[in-house]
């Protein structure tokens, strides 16, 4: 698995990706991104700010999307729990999502444990964050599978009356 950091001209390309997934968690019945999240703005500043990537395959195919934000992320500012490391030096997991056409092959590990590697690399970075929505039971899988420890929980940070769980894994 390869990460291509997103240009512009892949913005249709991470949109399409990213409404697959929310089709694909509203039929698990996931209420997660069923609203105006992600919007095409969070997308535009994902890719200004050289957070928004394309996850390839070994096979040269575009598999997912995700963006990997540097801290530190407001969505946090009211975590109601307590991160492993104190510390702004962090990055942020977001936006994590695979074509449904590739879903179930393993590309999500595969993408996790690529970004996690990649992370792992800078020695400006203590530790990854990431959250997912409490019904969201494959991320929550996925995100114990990779070694996080849940810290808390958000509330509201996406849509009101929502509930995020919170995980860090130290770098």
């Amino acid at each position: 698995m390869q990460l291509r950091k997103a240009t512009m001209t892949d913005f249709d390309q991470i949109i399409t990706i990213l409404k697959d997934g929310a089709n694909q968690l509203a039929e698990h019945g996931v209420d997660q991104w069923q609203g105006d999240y992600p919007s095409h703005d969070q997308i535009k500043e994902d890719i200004k700010n050289g957070w928004a990537y394309l996850a390839v395959s070994d096979d040269h195919e575009t598999v997912g999307a995700i963006a990997i934000v540097d801290g530190p992320d407001h969505v946090y500012d009211n975590l109601n729990g307590k991160w492993l490391c104190d510390t702004d030096n962090y990055v942020v997991i977001h936006r994590v999502a695979i074509k449904s056409e590739h879903a179930g092959k393993g590309y999500a590990t595969q993408l996790l444990n690529s970004v996690i590697n990649k992370i792992r690399q800078s020695d400006k970075v203590d530790s990854i964050r990431i959250d997912t929505h409490e019904d969201n039971k494959a991320m929550q899988h996925l995100i114990n599978k990779m070694g996080f420890t849940q810290v808390g929980k958000l509330h509201g940070a996406y849509r009101p009356d929502e509930t995020s769980y919170v995980y860090e894994l130290k770098k």
